[in-house]
């Protein structure tokens, strides 16, 4: 499995599980809220209890991404999210997290590069995880589950994430961590990389075509701008 370098001319990334730790952002945020009655656990450890939590609902939660995918109602529900979200108050329990090495990767990927957000996300937590991390700085297009009339894993986003940047499809590579990525990606036309850094298995990334796949994000900055540049 590899990819073909010299044809890359921009970059399209997810967030969840690409460049969010989003399985260490719920542990947090659900051990934060356990703690008031870890006195009920023997050790009191509640971060390793809100971890199993984590990984116990991981897979549950992949099958109710799929099935919303193939009911087309991946749309409607970035709508509920962004409308619940304006609904109830701001409250943040941890910062969000980014996986490391993430922020270096796109700070010297941007030198070289157009970058752009392709998440299912709606566009008010897209948004937001972007500005609270300065992560925003580095992308030219930013394109939700709100942009276009599909999201992933139509191929809609990536084509109009490619058609922003003045890119044509076959010379950008998409990077995230789930099958839907891929799937997106491959049928836009576009090179993908799997990364293991989220939600998606090896397995499940390569039977969707993924043209290389990673433990993590960042070892991507490798294959396009070598240490001896």
């Amino acid at each position: 499995m590899s990819i073909d370098t010299s044809r890359i001319q921009a970059l399209c990334f997810d967030i969840d599980g690409t460049l969010r730790d989003t399985d260490d952002q719920y542990a947090q945020q659900i051990a934060a809220t356990l703690r008031p009655v870890g006195w009920l656990f023997k050790t009191a450890n509640t971060d390793k209890f809100a971890r199993w939590i984590v990984m116990a609902i991981e897979d549950p939660g992949n099958e109710i991404q799929g099935l919303s995918d193939r009911l087309n109602l991946d749309h409607h529900l970035s709508h509920l999210m962004d409308a619940i979200g304006r609904l109830r108050p701001v409250k943040r329990l941890v910062p969000p997290l980014i996986i490391p090495g993430v922020e270096e990767m796109l700070g010297r990927l941007s030198n070289r590069y157009p970058l752009a957000i392709v998440s299912a996300r709606g566009e008010r937590s897209t948004h937001a995880f972007l500005e609270q991390t300065q992560l925003n700085q580095y992308f030219q297009v930013i394109v939700t589950g709100q942009s276009c009339v599909h999201t992933k894993p139509y191929p809609d986003p990536i084509l109009f994430a490619c058609q922003q940047m003045g890119v044509p499809p076959e010379n950008c590579l998409m990077v995230g961590d789930t099958t839907v990525d891929i799937r997106a990606g491959r049928l836009a036309g576009c090179q993908t990389v799997g990364v293991l850094c989220g939600f998606g298995e090896e397995k499940e990334l390569r039977s969707e075509g993924a043209d290389l796949i990673l433990s993590s994000t960042p070892l991507l900055l490798p294959y396009l701008i070598p240490e001896s540049s």
